[in-house]
Order: structure tokens, then C-alpha cells, then sequence
């Protein structure tokens, strides 16, 4: 969610004692992202890991919605951006963390719950350097239209890589907590990590793509509803791949100047 607060809604919320409904929109919508990403541990506890899964990723189309939502309302606010990290760090650093351990890193004989701990942090590290970079004059990667390190949406999906092979192939390999641990650990790192990433301020689409690009998420979204966990995987290869070009983009953009 947006960080500064427009005037209009703090006069009008003194004048009226309260403040508009407009503004109320973007945090419910929040708040039910966070109540996705607690439901998810709930599922997982019940080991029902694919609707465990489901739930983050909701959670995950709703943190996406909330902020522009925000915007498009002029509703951002100091206490919106507050809430939306903390929905941020259960959901995408907590509930995650939970899901693998139950459904994995408990049968490491040592440092399963270390493991978990780590992506949970992580998370949570990642957003309190983003909160207190909002106000910084110099953000190289964010002046450039780059995030730092991985977001923690992402992060949460990019876990579960792991789990998705599992719901694939049905192999139990991919369960393994010798496969999940190193695996969790290396996200975890990347979201903490100074590499430059896309955001989507640094994609530029050309005019003759618009119908294609058009296509190409209405194809994504019948992909998500009839293979979630192929497209989920195939998706989360891509965003991988894309690493290393984020990289190479932001290099030749500060040799630009």
C-alpha cells in the first residue's frame, strides 16, 4: 500500500469525526489478506496443503489489489502502509514458514524449525529495511525502477516451489526436508539480498504487444484455474530465470547514468 497520506483525508476526518469510506476500502482489503495467510496455516495443520497453498496465493492477489486500490481512491495513509507490512510478514513470511515446517522441515533431525525461523525473519527484516528506506533521498535500485532483493510475495511463492513438485509429480523427494531446507534458505536470502529485481515500473510493454499481453493474462488466468500447480511452477521458473537479466538491465541502466 502507498506510504504518504493525502491531505484530504486527515481535514476531512477531523471535520467529521471520522474517517471516509473510501479510505476504509483499502485496508479491509488488507485485512482479509492477512486473515487468508493465518487460514492457510489452518489448512496446513489439517494437512490439507493444497488449499493451504491456495490461501496464500489469494493472499497474495489481494496485497497486489490493496495498494492500487489506494491510489485509485486517494486513500493512502501512514496507518494503511503500517498495517499492510504486518499483514505482509504473517502472510507471506509466517504462514509460509508454518506450512513448510508442518509439511516438511519437522522430520529434519536438526534445525528444521531454524529453517522456518529463517524465511519468517527474513521477511520480516526485508520489509522493516523497505519501511525505513521510504524517506531516503538516494534509492538507486527504486530510482531506476528496481526493487531490492525479491519481494515477499514473491518469496512466499518461490518457497513453495518445493511443494508444487510435490503436487505435480507426487513424488515424495520433493518433500524431503534435505530438498526444502537449502531451498527456503536460498529465498530467504534472496529476499534480504541487495540484488536488483523487475518491478513493474521497470517493464516497459511496446504498443504492438498490448493485445498480446492482453491475451497472454487471460490465458495465465484459465491456466491458474485448470493447472494451478503446473502454471504456479512454471511461472515461479520464470520469475528465476528472470534473476540474472534484472541484473544485467540495472547494470546498464547506471551506465546510462
Amino acid at each position: 500500500m502507498a506510504e504518504d497520506q493525502p491531505d484530504g483525508i486527515g481535514v476531512e476526518a477531523r471535520r467529521l469525526g471520522g474517517i471516509p469510506l473510501r479510505a476504509f476500502a483499502p485496508n479491509a482489503i488488507t485485512a482479509l489478506a492477512l486473515c487468508f495467510g493465518l487460514t492457510g496455516v489452518r489448512f496446513a495443520i489439517g494437512e490439507e496443503w493444497d488449499k493451504a497453498l491456495a490461501a496464500i496465493i489469494f493472499a497474495g492477489v489481494l496485497d497486489g489489489m490493496d495498494g492500487r486500490i489506494a491510489r485509485l481512491l486517494r486513500a493512502q495513509s501512514k496507518f494503511g502502509a503500517e498495517l499492510d507490512s504486518l499483514s505482509d510478514v504473517i502472510a507471506f513470511g509466517v504462514a509460509p514458514a508454518m506450512i513448510l515446517f508442518l509439511w516438511s522441515l519437522q522430520y529434519a533431525p536438526k534445525f528444521g524449525w531454524t529453517a522456518a525461523l529463517a524465511i519468517a525473519v527474513c521477511c520480516a527484516l526485508r520489509l522493516a529495511r523497505f519501511n525505513s528506506r521510504m524517506d531516503a533521498e538516494f534509492q538507486p535500485h527504486k530510482s531506476a525502477g528496481f526493487l531490492t532483493g525479491i519481494p515477499a510475495p514473491a518469496g512466499a511463492g518461490l518457497a513453495f516451489v518445493p511443494v508444487y513438485l510435490w503436487l505435480v509429480t507426487g513424488s515424495d523427494l520433493f518433500r524431503e526436508w534435505y530438498v526444502v531446507m537449502p531451498w527456503g534458505l536460498a529465498v530467504a536470502m534472496l529476499m534480504i539480498s541487495a540484488i536488483p529485481t523487475y518491478s513493474w515500473s521497470s517493464i516497459r510493454l511496446r504498443r504492438s504487444w498490448r493485445l498480446f499481453a492482453l491475451a497472454g493474462v487471460g490465458l495465465l488466468g484459465a491456466a491458474l484455474v485448470t493447472a494451478p500447480w503446473h502454471t504456479l511452477l512454471a511461472v515461479s521458473t520464470v520469475y528465476v530465470a528472470l534473476i540474472p537479466f534484472g541484473l544485467a538491465s540495472y547494470a546498464k541502466v547506471r551506465r546510462r547514468g
